[in-house]
């Protein structure tokens, strides 16, 4: 029997969210839902009943501070150092790029 796969998209949406100190309601209204559904919205979002589409997503990272790839990373590891990168310069990237590679 396979293990169940689990979305980190709604773990993940929750985490970024409750690090920014927002409600719900409030990330739906920032994001341009109607008042009286923001909230129902976004908890079917982080209770992972709907999934947003892609241009939702990336309204979501921004108003969040995350770049839209965290959404998806399976190891809170990963998905702090993709936050780690995503503060960086492209210079700096590319330096750790190869530094990584032993270039």
């Amino acid at each position: 029997m396979a293990d169940k796969i689990i979305n980190p998209l709604p773990i993940r949406l929750k985490q970024a969210r409750i690090a920014k100190g927002i409600s719900q309601k409030q990330l739906g209204i920032q994001l341009g839902m109607e008042v009286g559904s923001a909230s129902a919205r976004m908890n079917q979002y982080e209770k992972g009943k709907h999934t947003p589409d892609y241009k939702t997503l990336k309204a979501m990272a921004h108003e969040l501070g995350v770049p839209v790839a965290y959404f998806f990373c399976e190891s809170e590891s990963t998905a702090e150092l993709l936050c780690l990168l995503e503060k960086m310069t492209e210079e700096e990237k590319v330096a750790l790029v190869h530094q990584i590679k032993g270039d």
